[in-house]
């Protein structure tokens, strides 16, 4: 039994999969771009998105005349069905490749031609039925339809990622409502400062990534502007009057989200400047997850010879040779996450700036970096929400041990006793070894009375 077909295009004939629904100029990216080892059908927000794109296209074609009424519903079926989860199998080309995701682009036409085809009852290939270019490509470019594919799966993707990290802005917040009544040391430089409450440490986790909601909703929206109407270079030529504004509508009415043609469709097409504003969203996530982990790591260590303030939940043994070791392994993690993420926006970064005249050519590698962040950090996320902040406890008497030690208490006397009085007191306490309370009684400057006032942990957590 025959197992290929023969497919031609403008290089000549290359064998294809019989079975297969992708075509010539797909097997040419899956020969050519072995290189990351991460296919496009490990993305299904960018398939679906493609598919979405594509039957936007054809309804748009089939409203100005250039599609029949029959084809355009088999070939909607078919975007609908790759919606669904359907022949996600079939794009199995590198994420990284040249072309200028031109791949891509094929690889979605020859997938819904050859599905159309098979609805007609014809054979995969027979493009004289249903053409990847003359058909599903209809007054198109992959320098229109890979782009607006794009933002149509960050903006999805981004929906996702913004409900994880609500979820963990709420652990968070909870954790805080546990541990308020726990008081320690806050740090500076490593150093002793003032007194805290737990709660006041963990509210503040919960407060600063909650800033990032905002943050990440606001540079997606950036993604509504598309240039579908542009095809080659922005001059909409083979692209029928009026198509351009028709297909963002029927972009928006698909996906839900406010789709708009960009107002200027020669610098849309190479513009890459929504992809390097969300990116920097994404490392702000990211430097600030990261600064977390590092602060439960530190809180966590010990457990006789660190700070032994919280217990983060036991998830493995910590080493083949120390009996007992137990090590912040979900923290670790969460923190390599962030270091990748930082890593990817800077890729962003040299990919938006290397466009050149009327294309940007890297955009393989800009779209891979970023979806890879966005699943990388949602999954960081829920790892990190899931694995270890439910889990965490105080560990209350070594904090307050700490505070009643500590010569930090000092400040909260500055206003009493005044800083140079104050001054002498902690260089005499670090130097002796004894509590900056019996040094005050000691020296008779307060009553024990106000000096128990004006010290009570609870008192300095707070203007008063």
């Amino acid at each position: 039994m025959e197992n290929f077909r023969n497919e031609s295009d403008l290089l000549g004939t290359l064998q294809v999969p019989i079975d297969a629904y992708y075509g010539v100029q797909t097997q040419r990216a899956i020969d050519n771009f072995k290189i990351s080892g991460q296919t496009l059908s490990s993305y299904p927000h960018f398939i679906k998105a493609l598919a979405i794109v594509k039957k936007a296209a054809a309804k748009t074609n089939y409203e100005l005349g250039l599609l029949d009424e029959n084809l355009y519903k088999i070939i909607a079926e078919t975007c609908d069905e790759l919606v669904a989860g359907n022949l996600h199998n079939q794009f199995p080309i590198d994420m990284i490749q040249g072309g200028a995701g031109t791949s891509v682009n094929m690889n979605a036409n020859e997938v819904i031609a050859n599905r159309v085809l098979e609805k007609l009852g014809k054979e995969k290939g027979d493009y004289q039925f249903c053409s990847p270019n003359d058909h599903i490509n209809l007054s198109q470019s992959t320098n229109d339809a890979y782009p607006t594919s794009l933002k149509m799966a960050l903006l999805a993707m981004n929906v996702e990622l913004v409900e994880k990290l609500k979820k963990i802005v709420e652990a968070f917040r909870e954790k805080g409502k546990e541990l308020a009544p726990v008081i320690k040391m806050g740090r500076t430089q490593l150093q002793d400062a003032v007194p805290m409450s737990m709660g006041q440490e963990f509210e503040a986790y919960a407060a600063t990534l909650e800033e990032d909601i905002s943050k990440l909703n606001a540079n997606a929206n950036l993604f509504v502007e598309v240039n579908m109407g542009a095809t080659a270079i922005g001059t909409g030529l083979n692209a029928p009057v009026g198509y351009a504004n028709l297909c963002a509508k029927n972009l928006s009415q698909l996906t839900g989200f406010a789709v708009v043609s960009a107002p200027n469709l020669v610098e849309a097409t190479p513009d890459t400047g929504a992809y390097v504003i969300y990116s920097s969203a994404l490392k702000r996530l990211a430097v600030k997850l990261s600064k977390i982990c590092n602060d439960l790591r530190l809180l966590s260590s010990g457990p006789r010879a660190g700070f032994f303030e919280i217990n983060l939940p036991a998830m493995q043994p910590g080493s083949s040779i120390m009996p007992g070791k137990v090590n912040p392994v979900i923290p670790e993690v969460v923190n390599q996450v962030c270091f990748k993420v930082i890593g990817n926006d800077l890729t962003v970064t040299f990919a938006a700036e290397a466009g050149q005249l009327q294309l940007n050519v890297m955009e393989p590698v800009l779209s891979h970096s970023i979806m890879e962040s966005m699943i990388f950090l949602g999954n960081a996320m829920d790892t990190l929400r899931e694995k270890c902040v439910v889990g965490i406890t105080a560990n209350k008497d070594a904090c307050l041990n700490m505070v009643r030690n500590s010569i930090g208490i000092v400040t909260a006397l500055n206003p009493y006793i005044g800083y140079k009085n104050s001054t002498e007191i902690a260089k005499v306490a670090l130097e002796t070894g004894r509590s900056v309370y019996d040094l005050v009684l000691e020296r008779g400057i307060l009553s024990e009375e106000r000096l128990n006032e004006i010290l009570d942990p609870a008192n300095m957590l707070k203007p008063h």
